[in-house]
């Protein structure tokens, strides 16, 4: 079975339709903050620009040079923590290298309770302890929404997820448990791989190597979630080799077409619900 991301983010933009009418007078809005050009990031933004502009979320951007200084992008992330206009902000990463260095500073000037993509040390408390305060990344946050969409409940289930990343692996390793998945964390150093692997009855990889994992890491019970997203020989190809594991799983994400599709309706379910949040503390 190959499980699709296309209804699943078809389902979830209906929900924030039908929440968004619960709102009125309230105007979910969504500011970008872009840094240079990167090709990557603009088509990221054309894709929310444009699913935003279906469900009724509105889109700001807030456009700085790719060489801005650590003080202006400060200055443009406390501004946006007191406009009430905005419900959510996303910050395009990974920052310019310039940057990097004061990087961890930049992420935690940003309000948690905007922060709809996960990026400071609050919503990763929420996230560890599991309290609900702030959001999970968005890609993590897809993963769990593909799982309930095809109703597949990962309570007591085997898990391992491939991957360690603070933004994917380590954030979706605390949602499973949160779910009480019995989950292990593997990655590129762990000996014998497959061996771990094929021990899952749910097998997340979110490594960002492409074909890592092929049908000697998989079992005939094993639904796969393919997170990686890899340019190889001209074209996007995942962290699994599709064609060698499709026939042995019993359900796989394609790439592209999975996870990746649900990414951003995850976001802007992510900002919708922020902007609720925000209206019944208001209230």
């Amino acid at each position: 079975m190959i499980l699709y991301g296309k209804p699943v983010a078809e389902a979830l933009c209906q929900g924030i339709r039908e929440d968004i009418e619960s709102l009125p007078g309230v105007v979910p809005t969504l500011c970008i903050v872009r840094l240079g050009e990167d090709p990557s990031d603009l088509a990221y933004e054309r894709g929310i620009c444009k699913r935003a502009d279906s469900v009724g979320v509105a889109v700001q951007k807030r456009l700085l040079p790719a060489d801005c200084t650590r003080e202006a992008l400060l200055a443009a992330i406390d501004q946006l923590n007191h406009d009430e206009s905005v419900h959510g902000v996303l910050l395009f990463r990974p920052l310019p290298k310039h940057l990097r260095p004061c990087q961890a500073e930049i992420f935690n000037a940003l309000a948690p309770a905007k922060d709809v993509d996960g990026m400071t040390d609050g919503s990763a408390a929420g996230i560890f302890l599991g309290t609900g305060a702030g959001f999970a990344p968005c890609t993590p946050s897809a993963c769990m929404q593909m799982l309930d969409h095809y109703q597949i409940d990962p309570c007591g289930r085997r898990t391992v997820v491939i991957g360690r990343s603070p933004v994917v692996g380590k954030p979706l390793a605390m949602l499973l448990l949160a779910r009480h998945a019995t989950v292990t964390v593997c990655h590129t150093r762990t000996k014998d791989l497959p061996e771990e692997a094929k021990r899952a009855e749910l097998l997340i990889a979110c490594a960002g190597s492409a074909g890592l994992v092929g049908a000697d890491c998989v079992g005939p019970e094993t639904i796969v979630l393919d997170v990686g997203v890899n340019w190889q020989d001209g074209k996007y190809v995942g962290d699994v080799r599709f064609d060698e594991v499709e026939p042995v799983a019993t359900a796989i994400t394609p790439v592209p077409g999975g996870v990746g599709a649900v990414t951003t309706a995850t976001l802007l379910r992510h900002v919708v619900t922020a902007a609720m949040r925000q209206n019944r503390r208001e209230a």
